[in-house]
This record gives C-alpha cells, structure tokens and sequence, in this order.
C-alpha cells in the first residue's frame, strides 16, 4: 500500500457561515492531497499528461464525521492500495492534527484515458512504479 500524509490549514475562505468547513472543500483537500501523494512516489500529474495521459475523476464519495474548523490543521492520509488497470482508486481519511479525530473519509476514482478521450490501460512506466512501491495486482 502507498500512503502519503499531507498536511494542510484551514482558513477563512474554507469554512461556512456555521463556522465550519463547507463540505465540497474536502474535494478540493482530496485533489491537493492527491496531487502530492503522486508526486511522492514519482508520478507528476504533468508528466503523466504530457505522455498523453489523462486521469479525470469518474466516482467520487465523502463521508463527513466531524467539522473541521478555522485555523485547525489537519492531515490528509491518502492511500492506494491496488495496482490500476483501466481505473485507479485513491482513499483518503481527514484528521484533526490536534485531536488526530476523524473528520472526514472518502474516496475517488480516475479513469485512464489518451489524448482522444478514449479509456486506455495505464502505460507500463506506471504500473512498474506501483509495483516498485509493493502493491500487488
């Protein structure tokens, strides 16, 4: 399994009028957490799109637990746990740093698709990196 922790504050922008985060920012946490957990393991999401490889958002879920609020810091675990064959599910958990409470929990999954739109396989560069990180098929 991969795992990557990331993290990240909250602030004025992010929280809601009940003084709490509003709940499509998660979404936005998901992708930055994301973003840096590929990067973690040598996959640049730019260089992945400059091979002609895309990997929009298919599925996406959120589970909310508890209200993260202004000026907590938290940490996105992220996580892989499989190998990708057409589609690739990333996990996350939300905790407060402070309290290491669990705020939120959810998951997205991307497709592989070419530079025409059409779904393809995840080139072998790819698969051997997660292979070279010990997640199996």
């Amino acid at each position: 399994m991969i795992v990557y922790n990331h993290n990240i504050k909250v602030y004025y922008k992010d929280i809601d009028k009940m003084g709490i985060v509003y709940y499509s920012r998660y979404f936005e946490y998901f992708e930055e957490a994301r973003t840096e957990l590929l990067k973690s393991i040598g996959l640049e999401v730019s260089n992945i799109e400059n091979e002609g490889i895309h990997l929009p958002v298919i599925e996406s879920h959120c589970e909310y637990k508890k209200g993260a609020t202004f000026e907590e810091q938290l940490i996105i675990k992220t996580s892989i746990s499989k190998i990708p064959r057409s589609k690739l599910k990333i996990k996350y958990k939300v905790f407060s740093k402070g309290y290491n409470d669990l705020c939120v929990k959810g998951y997205t999954v991307h497709a592989f698709i070419n530079k025409n739109g059409k779904p393809t396989k995840p080139p072998f560069n790819i698969i051997a990196i997660f292979k070279d990180k010990g997640i199996a098929p």
